[in-house]
């Protein structure tokens, strides 16, 4: 009963983010019409929505076109990326069979796939899974965590992120990442423009054009706002897709390891010593088992963190 109990709450909570995620592409064609929208009041100084909507629709295929390319491009490199961000590198059984040996026999017991084992050179305590299919599949452990965690322990850890793989978050969190990465660029071509504009002193001409110049510096403002607060509401929906996967990870991670109180000992661990200091962008660094947040605040915490409180994560694995 208890499987089925888990099966159901998989079910949902896939539902759940898929709903989740398709609020990434309706964020930014509301934050393009929104654009759009000021440009048009911009120039008749007054809201023309039949204008806005008529730029609008001819903007679209622009919009899902750019974001099109730039998604197949970053979805199908994110192995690479990843790497590069973590400096993993691939284990083999011969490099250290007692870790190629556990995830294997995992593999077995829930029959699924043996996926790629990398290894980051770290002396803190930290894993993660990723990959969007049988080929990229990769579960990536710091030499911390293999060399300072019992079998057990390292166990609990390894089927916690092999049911991320099973309840296919990698690919999920991959895309909700991709998204986010998005509109973070743009927001950061967009400040560039904005410093190297005003620095031009706001491309006046010489004939005193000020308020051609003016008017592109507000435009650029607006777009810049625009940018921001589609951001944040991108990172409020990449959170909220994280942190509900996040239990019921733990929760498959302890039936397949079959010791619950080895995973809640193993977060213990990793929560005195989770690393990260080394990885190159926070965005991945999310991906790892416990990501530690600066953030002070219950409301700021449920709003803001990707993985969920991790002593109440031990709580409910002591209880299990």
């Amino acid at each position: 009963m208890r499987y089925v109990g888990i099966q159901s709450q998989i079910s949902s909570n896939n539902r759940r983010s898929v709903l989740l995620l398709l609020l990434f592409p309706v964020i930014i064609l509301t934050t393009v019409w929104v654009f759009l929208a000021f440009l048009c009041y911009l120039e008749n100084n007054f809201m023309d929505l039949d204008a806005t909507n008529e730029m609008f629709i001819q903007t679209i295929p622009w919009v899902i076109g750019g974001v099109a390319i730039w998604f197949t491009i970053s979805y199908f490199f994110n192995s690479q990326m990843v790497k590069q961000a973590t400096g993993a590198q691939p284990l083999e059984r011969r490099d250290n069979p007692r870790v190629y040996n556990i995830v294997e026999n995992l593999t077995m017991a829930c029959g699924m796939d043996m996926p790629q084992v990398n290894i980051v050179k770290d002396d803190m305590l930290n894993a993660f899974a990723s990959g969007i299919d049988k080929k990229s599949y990769t579960v990536t452990l710091t030499t911390g965590i293999i060399d300072k965690l019992n079998d057990e322990e390292l166990a609990g850890v390894v089927g916690h992120e092999l049911t991320h793989i099973r309840n296919r978050d990698t690919k999920l969190l991959i895309t909700s990442i991709i998204f986010v990465g998005i509109i973070s660029t743009v927001m950061s071509l967009i400040v560039r423009t904005l410093l190297r504009t005003m620095q031009l002193g706001g491309l006046t001409s010489r004939n005193n054009k000020k308020e051609g110049g003016g008017a592109i510096i507000i435009v650029m403002f607006v777009a810049l706002i625009c940018s921001a607060i589609a951001y944040f509401f991108t990172l409020l929906t990449r959170f909220a897709i994280s942190r509900k996967r996040e239990f019921m990870a733990d929760a498959g991670g302890a039936e397949l390891c079959g010791n619950p109180l080895a995973l809640a000992s193993a977060l213990r661990k990793i929560s005195n010593e989770p690393g990260l200091s080394d990885v190159s962008r926070a965005d991945v660094a999310q991906l790892f088992i416990f990501y530690p947040q600066s953030l002070k605040g219950s409301l700021l915490n449920s709003l803001f963190s990707t993985h969920p409180d991790i002593n109440e994560r031990i709580r409910i694995l002591e209880q299990f």
